[in-house]
């Protein structure tokens, strides 16, 4: 039938990936860079349950709809044949119920904020539903998911201040596209096998020998992007912020450089610290101006 199995709730756990939690990351910190740019590092509390919790949905959603567009690929690729749709203890009409309904709640949250922003989240929801897919059309999914999740940083910021009329909402969501490139080519290095024999498209695929500088220069380049930010907005934490961040990456990099493809995985479940620093600057920056 086309809505059963429904699934039990460890089949669900998995399914919105809560077992592995860096997804989760790498949305917030560039939604929160947005946010805490905008708000001098204390943004109001209602757009930060707004934003944390819709990270928190859209990140589940975008899981499900990612297993459902590809549960014809999963079942062929080690890494992914026991996924639960992959498996049959989801069936995909279930799953769809369960990417609607929490669509739903991640519209009840950003109804809370402006219509701009609403607006903005329709661009965002497109972006999002769409990226599953196009690894079946480009090389370049990672750049799509990039502006996915880096469109996060442009509706906080108008959130918080109105608008989208300043260059440091793109500069981040710019900042963010680059991340992606980097960190995700990194985590298809191994997958490389599986999609050409399934016949999906990759960064990592495209870039062939030159995927590890290429993984390192676009993880440098992000922290340059994140360098004029910090300029533009000033302050001694967030200048901090920023070079703690460029460090870490720099030590990333380097391992990878060193270690080559078969450091690419932990290169991945790494990088979102890169964010968490830049991030931890502003809100420094923010409780500093309170004492």
């Amino acid at each position: 039938m086309l809505f059963s199995p429904v699934g039990t709730c460890p089949d669900w756990y998995r399914l919105l990936r809560i077992d592995r939690p860096v997804g989760y990351w790498l949305l917030l910190w560039p939604t929160l860079w947005g946010l805490l740019a905008a708000s001098g590092g204390l943004p109001s509390m209602k757009n930060a349950v707004v934003f944390v919790g819709g990270v928190l949905l859209m990140r589940s959603a975008g899981c499900v709809v990612n297993d459902f567009a590809d549960r014809d690929f999963d079942p062929h690729v080690e890494r992914t044949k026991d996924r639960p749709i992959a498996a049959g203890r989801i069936s995909p009409g279930a799953a769809l119920i369960g990417f609607v309904l929490m669509l739903a709640m991640a519209l009840l949250l950003v109804v809370q904020t402006s219509v701009f922003v609403v607006e903005l989240a329709v661009v965002g929801a497109v972006l999002a539903g769409c990226y599953p897919f196009l690894k079946r059309y480009t090389h370049f999914p990672q750049a799509w998911l990039g502006m996915a999740f880096g469109w996060g940083a442009v509706m906080a910021w108008a959130a918080e201040t109105g608008d989208v009329a300043s260059p440091i909402p793109w500069l981040l969501f710019a900042a963010n596209i680059c991340w992606s490139l980097s960190y995700d080519t990194a985590y298809a290095l191994g997958d490389r096998e599986d999609d050409l024999k399934i016949g999906v498209k990759s960064t990592a695929l495209w870039l062939g020998e030159y995927a590890v500088p290429a993984i390192v220069l676009l993880g440098l380049l992000t922290v340059a992007l994140l360098g004029v930010v910090a300029f533009e907005i000033g302050g001694f934490w967030v200048g901090i912020g920023w070079w703690m961040a460029l460090m870490l990456q720099l030590l990333l990099c380097g391992r990878l450089l060193r270690c080559g493809e078969r450091w690419g995985f932990t290169f991945f479940l790494r990088s979102h610290y890169v964010g968490l620093l830049f991030a931890s600057g502003f809100v420094i920056q923010g409780l500093s101006t309170q004492f």
